[in-house]
């Protein structure tokens, strides 16, 4: 007789790996930590394997559960997508979200995935804009949920994570070496102000090679090591490379990721579509 593996058990593992722990994971899955790891112990059995290491602090997959969890994750993602796609007729409409450029990747792309895959009737209008830009539309009710790049967190924001900048150039490039320093920015970068009171504090001279509406013009100069620029951790283009300067460019200052979201009553997916790009965020 063919044997078959218990979905629910599946998607208890994949929780407890990728937070690390049985009661972090218990409290995403709305479940007892006795249930979960009653489910753990009935995946172990049934394989006959240890899927955990449980020795450390945080709970990490052995060698068995690495190979376990990618197949578990495609086989959570087929069931998501076949129910929802057959029986989710709740929500439907579009919804506009509003990200800074310099964030769309890595993370956006995936929720816009998920989201197809799980709501198939909902139309997600994506806007790229500078952070300015984005709160305004949001205040004017242009947009139902945004991201933004700041220093702080304003009223009803929510901080996804704080992640540092870095100066970036071209691979293997010497434009941080030359003075003055040549710089690259978009004329509404919220970062621009931040980097050059940095630079001016280490009394480097500088000058702005590159001001542009356009991060392609700007990533093309950089790319040309033109120029340099800086950019939020996990974000950097790939075909540019962080510049390993030595401490002879400032270190620069960090920014949050925040989320604005309207009430969930203008439209009920908000809280979905918010609990995706949480998600996303948690893996930087």
């Amino acid at each position: 007789m063919p044997r078959n593996l218990d979905l629910t058990a599946l998607r208890s593992f994949v929780t407890v790996a990728d937070s690390g722990g049985v009661t972090r994971a218990a409290g995403m899955l709305h479940l007892t930590q006795s249930a979960v790891s009653m489910q753990l112990k009935r995946l172990e059995d049934a394989l006959g394997l240890q899927l955990l290491d449980r020795s450390a602090r945080a709970i990490a997959p052995t060698a068995a559960g690495d190979q376990l969890l990618a197949y578990a994750r495609k086989m959570l993602e087929m069931n998501d997508e076949a129910l929802n796609r057959l029986t989710s007729q709740e929500f439907e409409g579009e919804v506009t979200l509003g990200v800074p450029h310099d964030i769309v990747y890595p993370a956006i792309p995936k929720v816009l995935q998920r989201m197809n895959a799980e709501f198939p009737r909902v139309k997600v209008q994506l806007i790229s804009s500078f952070t300015r830009g984005l709160k305004a539309a949001f205040d004017r009710g242009e947009c139902d949920l945004i991201l933004t790049t700041e220093d702080d967190c304003g009223p009803g924001g929510e901080t996804l994570t704080t992640l540092p900048l870095h100066w970036i150039g071209a691979p293997g490039g010497s434009a941080w070496r030359k003075r003055p320093l040549r710089l690259a920015f978009g004329r509404h970068c919220i970062f621009r102000a931040g980097v050059i009171r940095k630079v001016e504090e280490a009394g480097i001279d500088w000058e702005l090679a590159v001001e542009s509406d356009f991060d392609r013009a700007i990533e093309a100069s950089v790319s040309a090591d033109l120029a340099i620029f800086a950019v939020l951790e996990g974000t950097e283009p790939q075909y540019l490379e962080r510049i390993s300067h030595g401490g002879q460019l400032p270190a620069l200052a960090s920014k949050k990721i925040n989320l604005y979201m309207r009430e969930a009553n203008t439209a009920p997916i908000l809280p979905e579509l918010a609990e995706m790009i949480r998600q996303a965020y948690r893996q930087f």
